[in-house]
């Protein structure tokens, strides 16, 4: 999956080239929807056009119902919430210290440029996720890549072999990465976080807290996704706004510093320091660190904005433009931005700064008081506490929040590539949660890494069947963002 091919000295993963050349070639085709879709984007989350989507008939055949009208179980809202959760976790957090590690404030600069772009991949691939659902009768939604891929390359496109083939292999990457990626490393994170905040041994109680955390989630997921999207919808927000609020603090703190950290950040990621690896090297760190964080291109939250309620595909395709945008240019940035203050505030109060970006290598920095190897959590901790004394303490249960409802998104994404494998029967739906529970306690109660690298390694793979459909379908999300335009203006 991260097969390197060498470009200007420096091996890049196929699957980054694959991610922001899909993007890159996204973004230009549909002329920026980030930035030129983004008022209709925000009209259409705060239900602007709700009567529309109600109301609406084709002119045309105003006796026929399209099929993406029949049902839908969630508002664009709760959509966007549930896809907000599988995706803003443990990568805001500790991925983006391993960015600004490795890479130094420049990654930062790329991190956001990898977002920008990304947002059209999440409008193409969401687009799609709703114009290939399956409805049945009782208005239940079955959707994501794995009917696109069938339906879109196989019906639409007379590619029925390479459709199934692809669906197919998505629905198989995408149980396997709910079960580890999507919830063992999860619960195992939540439970060492919250052992270390209690002040109690995790290899002897994480067994237990794996089981707390297993009667929660079961609860949420056996209601499905309406009771995923009520939870969430509350969840997600409130932890984006403690989040922020925090940043904000910071940036208030250190105002002064505003100017100095974004020279470093433009200086940075065109002319880097010594040691970094030159701009490609810093680039790559970037643009690597914020596709994994946001996901665009993998398909993943195409699963949950299909169960959206909506008579237009292309509507809950503008509203998936924002996952990126909070994701990363936000959430993200604000995090490299607090790491970067404290190593600044360091170097103006204490003659030489905290720290050297480039690190050791390995994702971690070298403080120079003591010496010590940090990264991760522990250096976004750090940074954190420095001007809000004892934010660890929140920074902890916001990193068991970030888990909870990464594993209750994810245990959606897990049953609906199931279902497609397996059938929609009650017997195939209860042992998936059965297991995906299980999976749970097994992440609290064991070290995972080899465990992470298979489940990391299969949300990787979810590009290319993904991607090689994105491809070959974009077409179809020009003519239903033609239609969803053509529609509000007859409102109008």
């Amino acid at each position: 999956m991260l097969y390197p091919i060498p470009i200007a000295g420096y091996d890049i993963p196929i699957v980054l080239i694959l991610l922001v050349s899909g993007a890159t070639f996204f973004t230009i085709y549909f002329a920026v929807p980030g930035i030129t879709k983004m008022p209709l984007s925000i009209n259409t989350v705060r239900g602007k056009y709700d009567d529309l989507e109600r109301n609406y008939k084709d002119p045309e055949n105003p006796d026929v119902i399209p099929d993406e009208a029949k049902g839908g179980e969630v508002s664009h809202f709760q959509a966007l919430a549930t896809a907000v959760s599988g995706t803003v976790g443990l990568g805001n957090i500790a991925g983006v210290a391993v960015a600004i590690a490795l890479g130094g404030p420049g990654a930062t600069f790329w991190m956001i440029i990898c977002g920008l772009l990304g947002m059209s991949t999440k409008f193409v691939e969401c687009t799609l996720g709703v114009k290939y659902r399956d409805i049945e009768d009782d208005g239940t939604v079955h959707g994501g890549p794995m009917y696109y891929l069938s339906r879109g390359l196989g019906h639409d496109l007379k590619k029925g072999r390479l459709g199934q083939f692809l669906g197919g292999l998505f629905a198989v990457l995408c149980v396997g990465a709910s079960f580890g990626g999507g919830n063992a490393f999860q619960s195992n994170q939540a439970s060492s976080q919250l052992a270390n905040l209690l002040g109690i041994n995790f290899q002897t109680n994480g067994f237990w807290i794996g089981v707390v955390l297993a009667v929660l989630v079961a609860i949420v997921i056996i209601g499905g996704i309406k009771r995923i999207a009520t939870i969430t919808e509350k969840v997600v927000p409130i932890m984006a706004a403690v989040y922020v609020l925090a940043s904000l603090i910071i940036l208030g703190a250190h105002y002064d510093y505003v100017d100095d950290a974004i020279g470093l950040i433009i200086e940075g990621a065109f002319t880097p320091m010594a040691g970094l690896g030159g701009m490609l090297g810093v680039l790559i760190v970037g643009f690597q660190r914020a596709a994994f964080s946001n996901e665009a291109g993998a398909g993943s939250a195409a699963i949950a904005h299909s169960a959206v309620k909506t008579k237009f595909p292309a509507s809950e395709g503008v509203v998936a433009l924002l996952e990126p945008l909070i994701d990363t240019v936000i959430v993200c940035t604000m995090t490299a931005l607090v790491i970067i203050f404290f190593n600044i505030d360091g170097g103006l109060n204490n003659v030489e700064s905290i720290f050297n970006y480039g690190g050791d290598g390995s994702g971690n920095v070298v403080l120079k008081d003591s010496g010590a190897s940090i990264g991760g959590v522990e250096l976004t901790t750090m940074a954190y506490d420095s001007v809000i004394p004892h934010f660890s303490y929140v920074l902890t249960v916001a990193i068991i929040l970030f888990a909870f409802s990464t594993m209750i998104s994810w245990s959606y994404y897990g049953l609906q590539s199931w279902k497609f494998l397996f059938g929609r029967s009650k017997a195939a739906d209860l042992t998936y949660k059965l297991l995906f529970i299980a999976f749970i306690i097994i992440g609290a109660s064991t070290t995972l890494n080899a465990v992470v690298k298979f489940s990391d390694a299969m949300i990787l793979a979810l590009v290319f069947p993904n991607m090689i459909g994105l491809f070959f379908l974009f077409p179809k999300v020009k003519l239903e963002l033609k239609r969803y335009l053509a529609a509000i203006k007859t409102q109008k």
